[in-house]
């Protein structure tokens, strides 16, 4: 039986495009989603700023996690070994309470 492949058109606009920098993330997930965050630390400041939160179905995140090993070992290829700081590749860089903050 011929498969058939779906075709759409995907819409970048400008603001989009133009992308959101970010230099930490954190991971979470529940029996029916991961959620994602996108984190901006700057130096200097009290605070840092979630700038983008993502939340996959569990499917799309395994998706994604294949698809990123792809690109970076084709990165790799390209450009050279990437190197990660000293304690690992999941090793925090910052203490983070994560723990929700409940007010009355």
């Amino acid at each position: 039986m011929e498969e058939k492949k779906q075709q759409f058109d995907i819409e970048l606009n400008r603001e989009v495009a133009q992308g959101t920098y970010s230099n930490l993330s954190i991971i979470s997930h529940s029996s029916s989603e991961f959620i994602v965050d996108f984190i901006r630390i700057m130096p200097g400041m009290p605070k840092a700023e979630v700038k983008s939160r993502i939340i996959l179905t569990p499917e799309h995140a395994k998706r994604l996690l294949l698809a990123l090993q792809d690109n970076v070992r084709r990165f790799e290829m390209d450009y050279g070994k990437i190197n990660l700081p000293e304690g690992g590749p999941i090793a925090p860089m910052f203490l983070v309470d994560l723990e929700p903050q409940g007010q009355a």
